[in-house]
């Protein structure tokens, strides 16, 4: 227990000495948000990978995908690394940096009110970022305060209280340029710890062969192409999760920030390589959990004898993991945490101070005054999300899935079509935000919990289809 709390003192001295360096070279608003809108490769692709994978994945989502799906949840592994992550660079990374620098915008919003000339496209966007963003946040913190409870037995409120405290630290002091420097540190931490979790996971397992024979005597389907659930919720799965990153906030501002094109080429596959390790070794221990974990052995994990989703992995890193090496996977989920919290908060802060406040309170809002709000605007969104974690609402996988097929949903189809057809119009673009969004709510609360991926993922698909569709009409009309 000693050896944790050393971990977190070094870990808080390191973000503390982050911070103070990050202020130094944080003068202006866009300094603040974007690092000067010369942010290198590695930084970039570090702070893209751990803003995408947050504890999220090692908690909700690696256990209940791998107890479901079995070894087919690696196709969720696949569809992020080559269509999340390396299509995402390919395709929009130098493109996003161009039109940011054509029509002189710093954020999403401000990139859509631009590109359609529509002031409620910048409002509406806005306010989605900030009404999802909320419980997205929520979900990371309670995820992380969850697990630290249940392997460290550290309080719940103690972790929350932790995470909170110190990312509004070396966010409020330093703004991006602290985040993508963490981000690297954050990143090797990542890469470290899934490393041993696939040995530790291995060497118990007795061997690959004999884990994937093992799988195969429990159910058969666990080790085939396609899991027991079937292949429409597989896909559904990959798509929510690998085509939302082409209209997620917090990932796409990376490319608003990073140097030239050359930095987007390096990144690309340096990104790529970080997302194949990370969520390879996720949903690959995910999928063993049915093979470790039992109701006789692991009463928390389950509740009747079925299994409670975001207690899978928790349990599975205390029976897999030799305790002298835990202290690495303490770190992992904080670093994986605490990155993405960070990337939310920013979009969040930048969504209420430019996009709201100087783009209809006060147009003439100075470049001190911008910084010095988006500061306070931090704190407030990290304060409001830790009072939603404190109530515990929901199941953290809900709450995420709920929040990505949103988001994604509201700004998929006229941040792609925009950047790529000059054909599309404003009438376009308000039909598919409007219509993706409400399809997406209409179907979770007609389905319910269990169909969140399907209904995220038609929600997108109407958000793609709208946008010429409509333009169209509207031309005729």
């Amino acid at each position: 227990m000693i050896v944790n709390y050393l971990a977190i003192l070094a870990y808080t001295i390191l973000i503390i000495v982050v911070a103070i360096r990050g202020s130094r070279k944080t003068k202006s608003f866009n300094d603040f948000l974007l690092g000067g809108g010369k942010v290198g490769p590695w930084m970039t692709a570090f702070s893209y990978g751990t803003a995408y994978f947050s504890a999220v994945l090692f908690i909700g989502f690696a256990g209940k995908i791998g107890w479901a799906f079995g070894l087919s949840g690696l196709w969720v592994a696949i569809g992020n690394t080559i269509i999340g992550v390396f299509g995402v660079w390919f395709l929009l990374g130098n493109r996003i940096k161009q039109f940011a620098g054509k029509y002189n915008v710093q954020t999403m919003p401000e990139l859509l009110e631009a590109r359609y000339k529509s002031p409620f496209m910048k409002i509406f966007t806005s306010a989605s970022i900030f009404i999802f963003f909320i419980p997205y946040t929520a979900a990371v913190f309670m995820g992380l305060s969850y697990l630290f409870e249940v392997i460290f037995h550290m309080p719940y409120i103690y972790v929350l209280l932790f995470m909170g405290i110190f990312t509004g630290f070396y966010l409020v002091l330093g703004g991006y340029k602290s985040m993508a420097m963490i981000d690297v540190i954050f990143g090797m931490i990542m890469v470290a710890g899934v490393f041993i979790l696939l040995g530790s996971t291995i060497a118990k397992g007795e061997g690959i062969p004999n884990i994937i024979s093992s799988l195969k005597t429990i159910n058969p389907k666990l080790v085939a192409p396609v899991g027991p659930p079937g292949i429409i919720p597989l896909l559904s799965l990959v798509f929510l999760t690998s085509i939302a990153p082409f209209a997620m906030p917090q990932l796409l501002q990376k490319f608003y920030a990073i140097k030239d094109k050359k930095s987007v080429r390096i990144g690309m596959f340096a990104s790529s390589t970080f997302a194949l390790i990370v969520t390879g070794v996720a949903y690959f221990t995910g999928a063993l959990t049915r093979l470790f974990l039992s109701p006789q052995a692991n009463p928390l994990a389950f509740d009747n004898g079925k299994p409670v989703f975001d207690a899978l992995m928790p349990e599975l890193l205390v029976t897999v993991i030799p305790a002298a090496l835990t202290v690495v996977i303490l770190l992992l989920i904080l670093a994986a945490s605490m990155s993405t919290l960070a990337s939310l908060v920013l979009i969040s802060g930048s969504t209420i101070t430019k996009d709201i406040y100087k783009g209809f309170i006060r147009k003439n809002a100075t470049d001190k005054s911008l910084t010095k709000l988006i500061r306070i605007a931090s704190i407030f969104f990290i304060l409001l999300s830790m009072l939603l974690a404190m109530l515990k609402p929901a199941v953290i996988v809900t709450i995420l899935s709920i929040s990505w097929g949103a988001i994604a949903s509201v700004f998929l189809g006229p941040f792609i079509w925009g950047l790529f057809n000059k054909k599309v119009n404003k009438t376009g673009a308000i039909a598919a935000s409007v219509g993706g969004l409400t399809i997406c709510l209409i179907l979770f609360f007609i389905w319910g919990a269990k169909m969140v991926p399907q209904a995220g993922s038609l929600g997108m698909i109407a958000s793609l289809i709208f946008v010429p569709i409509f333009s169209k009409f509207s031309k005729k009309k």
